[in-house]
């Protein structure tokens, strides 16, 4: 854990010590030395589950993917803000990648925890830099009213789960994730044992977001810079899948009773966000959107609690994970040159950018899980899982299914064919970083078809 934390700790003295010439060049390469490091954790050889450096940060096969998956997407992140932050000046530059990395090391202490409460910490830490660069970088002057909506949803989710947190330390004695598997299941049976139970997951529910508390997603996607998207629609996301599957362990037998209106409204939020999406005209909200309907998916796998959904969340945040990311990069490319996030300003695309087109198609099939890809998988497992849990349910995964294929399709087609207007005939042509940018999102993708274990979690 250590030999990818500390090197993104000393990120911190070459971001400022570094020359104003070779700034990017160098937080880029090391990011990307870092994130290559990273791999080493999907190599899997502990027999005991988990793989302990020191009592407070370990890695076990569901917190690896996650692991690399945070640290593969500082490099991205790097490479997909240099055009428009390096106009500015150098120290305001030297301040924005500082916070993607401090972003970095928060998420490597948030995923690598086996305290709770350490979690919980990091967790919310996590929200500053995010903060941070929505409110200050974001490209209009809502983004503070994004800022704020994103802040409060946040916070006022997790305080219950702070004392929820706090009882069960009194109740059973340890936060330790070492501990808690093994400890006696408690006896929840009483109202109180009810609010109890709903403090320790509405934090994650919001984080998610699942339909209903989804709303700071879509304004904070908007508003923020095309990193601040990457690193919310890849990661953040997954903090709230990753923290249910952590608690869903303790919390028998009431999560049998209670988890029905969860999900419940996490299918009828993919049919709701679908249908939403159907209907946008803005590029970056139409993904958010779509963002909310995958996880309420994930949502409903994980409440379930069968090894097949939880195996199905897990492959299925991380395939979500880099496919969100590709598409606000490529969305971003497109409004770099046209300076609109409006899709039927900018439609044609296809005649001046064919590569950006292929990529287009492929981000946009991956998004709609065409066979063979990961994202398929993911689903394919949830709503089976689902089916076998209620034969009803199918009615409302499959109704998603297809609406999400309908607005992929309609995203490529209003952005990519059609006819070309005059006005962005003669826009600047798509530079090597970019195409290398969007390669190192869908390459992993691609890759993962061929080794899914390395994502299925310990359900197997």
């Amino acid at each position: 854990m250590l030999k990818v934390l500390i090197p993104t700790i000393m990120m911190f003295p070459m971001i400022w010590l570094a020359s104003p010439k070779w700034l990017w060049t160098t937080a880029g390469t090391q990011s990307l030395l870092i994130a290559f490091m990273s791999l080493v954790w999907l190599k899997w050889t502990s027999e005991a589950g988990w793989t302990s450096s020191n009592a407070y940060l370990a890695t076990d096969p569901l917190s690896a993917p996650l692991l690399v998956l945070s640290c593969w997407l500082l490099p991205l992140m790097i490479l997909a803000s240099q055009n428009h932050i390096n106009p500015e000046p150098i120290n305001r530059q030297r301040s924005y990648i500082m916070l993607l990395t401090s972003l970095q090391a928060f998420l490597i202490m948030a995923f690598g925890a086996t305290e709770i409460i350490l979690f919980y910490i990091m967790f919310e830490t996590t929200l500053i830099p995010t903060l941070i660069i929505i409110t200050r970088w974001g490209n209009q002057a809502e983004r503070l009213n994004a800022g704020t909506y994103f802040l409060f949803y946040t916070l006022a989710g997790s305080l219950p789960l702070l004392v929820a947190l706090l009882l069960l330390q009194q109740s059973t004695g340890t936060l330790s994730m070492f501990m808690l598997q093994y400890s006696q299941p408690m006896q929840l049976n009483s109202w109180g044992h009810m609010v109890w139970w709903a403090g320790c997951l509405i934090a994650f529910l919001v984080k998610m977001p699942l339909y209903g508390v989804h709303l700071w997603l879509p304004k904070a996607h908007v508003e923020a810079p095309v990193a601040g998207s990457m690193v919310l629609a890849a990661v953040l996301l997954k903090l709230g899948g990753y923290g249910m599957m952590r608690m869903m362990v303790i919390l028998d037998p009431l999560s049998k009773e209670l988890a029905y209106p969860f999900i419940i409204l996490a299918l009828w939020g993919v049919i709701m966000t679908g249908s939403i999406c159907l209907r946008q005209t803005d590029l970056k909200s139409l993904i958010a959107y779509s963002s909310v309907g995958h996880m309420g998916l994930v949502a409903g796998g994980i409440l379930i609690q069968t090894p097949w959904g939880f195996s199905g969340a897990i492959i299925l945040m991380i395939a979500h994970g880099l496919v969100s990311s590709a598409l606000f990069c490529l969305a971003n490319t497109a409004y770099e040159r046209t300076h609109s996030r409006t899709m039927i300003l900018a439609r044609g695309l296809q005649v001046i950018f064919p590569l950006a087109a292929v990529w287009w198609f492929i981000a946009n099939l991956a998004n709609l899980a065409l066979p063979p890809l990961p994202n398929l998988m993911g689903e394919i497992m949830i709503i089976t899982t689902l089916f076998g849990w209620s034969p009803w349910t199918i009615l409302l995964t499959g109704l998603g299914t297809l609406i999400t294929a309908s607005y992929s399709l309609y995203m490529f087609l209003m952005s990519q064919r059609g006819p070309t207007p005059n006005h962005i005939v003669g826009l600047q042509p798509f530079h090597t970083r970019e195409h290398l940018l969007v390669t190192l999102h869908l390459a992993p993708i691609i890759l993962l078809v061929a080794k899914p274990e390395l994502m299925w979690g310990w359900c197997y």
